[in-house]
């Protein structure tokens, strides 16, 4: 499992923890029933503070992305399909919002937004 932290991007680290391993389940790299580094093995393989990977691990139950045993460690839960299908909703949402206002800062119509979505996803 890769999971890359940068001190740069203003983003706190457990978010970054978060949200590369959600992205690993999403795209099945992580399949259910795969066991994640124990959350001290990994603080130590990132050298960040235990407590980070803790509040890391939480966030990913909490949202239904795996399971934790006290003793066995932490496992990637069954996907719920509809789950994931909403995660990967709001990740498009997000990006066509950010899409949304740099097209309305350059002065690019709707039109032209629709036009281009379409060329891209593949239409006409």
């Amino acid at each position: 499992m890769d999971i890359i932290i940068s001190n740069s991007t203003g983003e706190p680290i457990y978010e970054q923890i978060v949200s590369q391993i959600k992205a690993q389940i999403m795209s099945g790299d992580l399949k259910e029933g795969d066991a994640l580094p124990s959350m001290r093995a990994l603080a130590q393989a990132l050298r960040i503070s235990v407590i980070t990977t803790k509040r890391a691990y939480e966030e990913l139950e909490r949202e239904g992305f795996i399971e934790s045993y006290t003793g066995k460690g932490s496992f990637v839960k069954k996907q719920d399909t509809e789950l994931l299908k909403e995660e990967y909703l709001k990740k498009v949402e997000a990006l066509l919002s950010d899409a949304c206002e740099t097209a309305k800062m350059c002065d690019i119509s709707l039109e032209e937004m629709v036009s281009i979505i379409e060329m891209l996803y593949g239409g006409n």
